[in-house]
C-alpha cells in the first residue's frame, strides 16, 4: 500500500527557505536552502552520511507520484517536467498556467488536496507519493491525507524565513519510526497518527 511523505530539510527552529523566498530568489536570501542541504553531500569519509544519503536517495527514488504545491512547483519550472520520471500533481487554487502545458507528465487539480493526493495516489500504484511545499503538507495533515514525514533536522539555527509547519488548525500526534544520526543531519521518519 502506498504512503504519502513528506521529505523536508529543516533548520532546528522549524526553517525550509530564508528571507524572500520566491520565483526569483528560490530557497530566500542568505544562502539558508544550500546550507539545509548540505546533508546531502557529505564529506568524503563520512560513512555515516553516505548512508544516510543512499537510503534518502531510495527511498526517494522509489516514489511513484509527486504532490506539490503551485507555489513550490512554479519556483522550479515543474523540475523540467521531470521528478525522478514520476507523475506530479499541482494543487492549485487556478488552473495551469500555459507553460505547464509543455510539461505531460504535471497535472494541475483545483478540486483540493484529497482530490491531489488520490489522483498522485492512483498514478503511483503501490508506490509511495513525495509531497512537497509548506502550505501543501499543511493542508495535507490537516485533510489526514498525508501519511509520513520524512525531516532532514539541519543543526543551525536559521532565525527567520518560511517555516514548515507555521499555521495549522489542531495538534497533529506522530509517531517515531526511524533515527538515523549524522554528523551533518539527524533524519527523522514520523508516521501521522490516525
Amino acid at each position: 500500500m502506498s504512503a504519502s511523505v513528506l521529505f523536508m530539510s529543516m533548520s532546528l527552529d522549524g526553517f525550509i527557505a530564508g528571507l524572500n523566498d520566491g520565483p526569483d530568489n528560490p530557497g530566500g536570501d542568505d544562502g539558508a536552502v544550500e546550507r539545509l542541504h548540505e546533508w546531502s553531500n557529505p564529506a568524503a569519509g563520512d560513512a555515516r552520511s553516505a548512508a544516510a544519503l543512499k537510503e534518502m536517495e531510495d527511498a526517494m527514488n522509489a516514489t511513484g507520484a509527486v504532490v506539490a504545491g503551485r507555489r513550490t512547483v512554479e519556483q522550479v519550472d515543474h523540475w523540467g517536467g521531470d521528478h525522478h520520471g514520476t507523475p506530479i500533481v499541482v494543487v492549485s487554487h487556478s488552473p495551469a498556467p500555459a507553460a505547464a502545458a509543455k510539461y505531460p507528465m504535471v497535472t494541475y487539480v483545483t478540486d483540493g488536496i484529497e482530490s491531489a493526493m488520490a489522483q498522485a495516489k492512483t498514478a503511483a500504484g503501490d508506490r509511495d507519493v513525495f509531497v512537497h511545499g509548506a502550505y501543501t503538507a499543511q493542508r495535507a495533515l490537516e485533510a489526514g491525507v498525508l501519511d509520513e514525514l520524512q525531516i532532514h533536522q539541519i543543526p543551525v539555527l536559521l532565525g527567520a524565513g518560511l517555516r514548515q509547519f507555521e499555521v495549522l488548525g489542531s495538534r497533529i500526534e506522530l509517531d517515531i519510526i526511524r533515527v538515523i544520526d549524522t554528523p551533518t543531519a539527524t533524519h527523522i521518519r514520523f508516521r501521522v497518527r490516525r
